[in-house]
């Protein structure tokens, strides 16, 4: 229960591990249970071929809602995805009521099978470097989710990235 800035900035951490693990566990609604009913989430990336930034995903949250629920329907590489998750920075405002959250992540592809499954299966592949932007509403002593942003280093993605990072 948070009562100070020392506290608050202890439960944005916690609630950004906290996602990690949910993400790694493709826990989808305990991911959206950290958010607010006014979350926005956005994926992008920049491009200095066109000299802006790209949107691979984003929605509201009654958007993920729906493509969380539609993703057992996708053909897709069930390799699973770890994330490691790094918090830099967490600035809460002076009223106590939000906070952004700088983190960077790493993940990494766990193959189940690849293009050549008698090789490739059983290793570990990095699939992502970015950063997450975060911006969180604390009410009633609970931290959720305002926005998340993951700012990614990578241009090119690989099958799998559907999935919420």
């Amino acid at each position: 229960m948070p009562n100070n800035n020392y506290d608050i900035s202890n439960s944005v951490r916690d609630t950004i591990y906290r996602a990690t693990i949910a993400l790694d566990g493709q826990e989808w609604h305990d991911w959206l249970a950290l958010c607010s009913e006014d979350y926005y989430y956005i994926i992008t990336s920049f491009s200095p071929e066109i000299n802006k930034d790209m949107i691979y995903m984003e929605g509201d949250l009654k958007e993920m809602t729906s493509i969380i629920d539609l993703l057992p329907k996708h053909n897709t590489d069930h390799s699973p995805l770890r994330r490691h998750t790094s918090v830099y920075t967490v600035d809460v405002a002076e009223d106590g009521k939000s906070a952004s959250a700088v983190s960077s992540f790493v993940v990494y592809q766990n193959m189940l099978d690849g293009n050549n499954s008698h090789i490739d299966s059983g290793e570990s592949r990095l699939f992502l470097v970015g950063k997450y932007i975060d911006d969180f509403v604390i009410e009633n002593d609970q931290v959720k989710f305002l926005k998340r942003e993951v700012k990614l280093d990578n241009r090119r993605l690989d099958k799998g990235s559907h999935w919420p990072i």
